[in-house]
């Protein structure tokens, strides 16, 4: 499998989906099966008129890997979340158990709030 030249100007969503049927010779009803979503929502992202969940790129993104994933988030205007090691993971948690209760209570707020917002 050859990678896409990932270098291209910038494009949007409905200029990604048609490069992807283009490069895997595939229609928008094969793109909603691959990522286990209806036809119509993938055409309503075709068209402008919903915006695809950090989810279902990232479905893209396995589903279509020609694409990188900074690519697809970037083609939905997104700006795609860091990745995280085992070892970030566990400082987090390590600071987390650092706070005081309610110390604690703010932060998952806060995050829930930011993790909300990302999903949009």
């Amino acid at each position: 499998m050859t990678p896409v030249d990932n270098t291209v100007e910038p494009e949007n969503l409905a200029q990604l989906i048609k490069r992807i049927e283009d490069e895997y010779n595939v229609s928008q009803s094969d793109i909603a099966r691959a990522i286990d979503k209806a036809p119509a929502t993938v055409n309503s992202w075709f068209h402008g008129k919903r915006r695809p969940k950090v989810d279902a790129l990232r479905a893209l993104h396995r589903a279509y890997p020609k694409f990188s994933e900074d690519r697809i988030f970037a083609a939905a205007e997104r700006a795609a979340p860091g990745p995280l090691d085992v070892d970030a993971e566990a400082r987090l948690l390590d600071l987390f158990r650092g706070l005081t209760e309610d110390q604690q209570k703010s932060k998952l707020i806060e995050m829930s709030a930011l993790n909300e917002a990302n999903k949009r």
